[in-house]
């Protein structure tokens, strides 16, 4: 690292990183949202093992099979950098190609999920509120895919403003949508019944659908404005063009399966503690997931950052790339442990009145607090990585960290020494310290290369 080189990047980074942080933070604050007003419901310890349940079997299916997509951020950011400007816009064109068939495969996977939720050992009438939000969540997925499309070409182009506005007004019509289908409500003669759970999955659909038309505004104004040549772009198909993308968007796809999976594993297993118990992890998990959302934006302009350079071959701008979005993701985790630590209590009262909930949440927070700093090193040096097109590196310190030491550790202290959740959250936190490192050990070693 040289100090004075990443100074210099820290300004461009921050004025690509700082939308997208915008951007995440309100792409997260969707869920927050369902998550209060779900537990502010008559049972909420029942209402939030719903939405828990049902939230994280779509996540890690809907962001594992739509990781394929952010091969795109290798291949569009690198094109740019090297100014092939025609290039960019024929790596979007095989994108949404490849968003209507990964559309058909995951839509079809998540209508076959109900009929293994209703196996599980899991109270009754959690599953029958978490069903049916399951079925509404999925009428989002293919806004939501082109969605992820759109945004790869306009932040890899430096158009980030755009998203950030989408995702900060559709959480105005995810609040509105919540507050009338959760609870129902008058409107004169019209009567609009309460849904409840339900409610809160049609409502994230359709905010999805309006982030996604936007961003389609978003792109033709932005086409209008630039002329980048994007509506001259030839449609004919290629064969090797989409295999390449997803060679390269594979790992990345299976690397967030890895990593949202454990998540879904540790939720279902939980699941059969009692509704409590997964009451208290699924507001944990919202608030890790929330300032993780800060580092994984630094990640994306950090893989931005450094394709770009590299496709203008400048290998020492890379290299400072990458060190100060694991830097700036790092700074920022550890102000994030500070906050947990201090405001534990009153976290966790602001999900639910419920003291028994409120007990269950306090010593998941803390265990949060603990693994923030590496969650955000390991994210950030992946955004890294994936800039430089290695894709398989995530890939493989998730697999490790997390599925052969993180979980058998989790099982162990959950049921051998009777720690419960929070036995399985103490090794989520192992998983991560070794992901972090590894990751940003594998970045080191990518930066001599880039030298030599």
């Amino acid at each position: 690292m040289k100090l004075q080189s990443i100074r210099h990047e820290v300004s461009p980074m921050l004025h690509l990183a700082l939308p997208l942080i915008f951007a995440e933070l309100g792409w997260m604050t969707m869920g927050i949202v369902d998550t209060m007003m779900v537990g502010h419901m008559r049972n909420s310890a029942i209402a939030l093992s719903a939405a828990a349940l049902g939230q994280v079997l779509y996540n890690t299916l809907g962001f594992g099979i739509g990781g394929v997509l952010l091969g795109l951020d290798t291949y569009i950011s690198q094109a740019f950098g090297a100014e092939r400007i025609d290039e960019a816009n024929r790596w979007l064109v095989h994108g949404l190609l490849l968003t209507a068939m990964l559309t058909v495969v995951l839509m079809g996977v998540i209508e076959l999920c109900p009929l293994a939720l209703l196996h599980m050992p899991v109270d009754k009438s959690v599953l029958a509120a978490a069903v049916p939000f399951l079925h509404a969540l999925n009428w989002g997925t293919p806004p939501l895919l082109i969605y992820f499309v759109l945004r790869r070409y306009m932040q890899a182009f430096n158009h980030v403003r755009p998203i950030a506005f989408a995702l900060i007004s559709a959480n105005l019509i995810n609040i509105f949508g919540d507050w009338v289908l959760i609870f129902g409500h008058h409107f004169g003669p019209i009567t609009i019944p309460a849904y409840g759970v339900v409610g809160s999955g049609w409502s994230t659909t359709f905010s999805r659908c309006y982030m996604a038309l936007f961003m389609v505004v978003a792109v033709l104004v932005t086409e209008w404005r630039q002329n980048y040549g994007l509506l001259q772009t030839p449609l004919h198909f290629e064969w090797p063009r989409l295999r390449s993308l997803v060679k390269l968007g594979l790992p990345v796809g299976g690397q967030i399966m890895v990593e949202i999976a454990i998540f879904a594993a540790v939720t279902a297993i939980i699941a059969v503690l009692g509704p409590l118990q997964l009451a208290g992890h699924q507001i944990a998990l919202d608030c890790a997931s929330f300032t993780f959302m800060v580092p994984f934006a630094i990640s994306a302009a950090t893989a931005v950052r450094v394709g770009q350079a590299i496709g203008r071959k400048d290998k020492q701008g890379a290299s400072d790339a990458g060190w100060t979005g694991i830097l700036l993701g790092a700074g920022f985790m550890l102000a994030a442990s500070v906050v947990y630590v201090t405001a534990t209590h009153a976290i966790a009262r602001a999900f639910s009145p419920d003291p028994a909930v409120i007990a269950a949440a306090v010593p998941l927070l803390l265990v949060a607090a603990a693994f923030q700093l590496f969650d955000g090193i390991q994210i950030t040096a992946n955004g890294a990585l994936r800039g430089a097109g290695n894709t398989h590196s995530g890939l493989i310190a998730h697999s490790i960290g997390y599925w052969l030491i993180g979980m058998p550790l989790g099982l162990l202290l959950a049921f051998r020494l009777h720690l419960g959740a929070l036995g399985l959250w103490l090794g989520l936190c192992v998983a991560l310290i070794i992901a972090g490192v590894l990751l940003v050990t594998l970045w080191e070693r990518t930066t001599h290369r880039l030298a030599e």
